[in-house]
């Protein structure tokens, strides 16, 4: 599983002209799922997403959470953070679960985050989403969880 963490002063997501999801401060997360994940990985990410301490404190530094700034979350499912790009120059998104499985997983992760106490905002899955951001520092982080934890 794959998220991009974007620290965000607000951010949206449009589908066909309309809204679907709309958030202030908080999190705008590109969330990429493959066919090895599962509802262990997605709780695992959900937890180091939602502890993240990315937010500036008083002497600007980054030190306080989601939590403590009453942020929100912007959740938009992205097969596209699974592109192989090793031969030629048309990627290969065969390492993207298949949609079956990743909009489960999507809509567990969303759920989890959510269970937490958070205001979680979503695209459409699947669809052709127009999404708007102000990065707040600019502040992206990757997170990996084969990288992090294995799985």
């Amino acid at each position: 599983m794959r998220i991009v963490v974007q620290r965000v002063s607000e951010a949206s997501v449009t589908v066909e002209g309309k809204i679907t999801g709309k958030i202030g401060e908080g999190f705008l997360l590109l969330v990429g799922i493959c066919d090895e994940d599962s509802e262990e990985t997605v709780k695992k990410m959900a937890d180091k997403v939602t502890g993240l301490r990315i937010f500036t404190d008083s002497q600007d530094k980054m030190n306080l959470s989601l939590q403590q700034v009453d942020g929100s979350v912007l959740s938009i499912s992205q097969f596209t953070l699974f592109a192989d790009c090793h031969k030629g120059n048309r990627p290969s998104f065969s390492k993207a679960g298949s949609p079956e499985h990743a909009e489960r997983l999507y809509k567990v992760f969303n759920e989890t985050v959510r269970q937490k106490g958070y205001k979680v905002e979503e695209g459409i899955f699947g669809a052709d989403m127009k999404v708007r951001l102000l990065n707040d520092g600019p502040v992206t982080i990757i997170l990996d969880s084969k990288e992090m934890w294995g799985i």
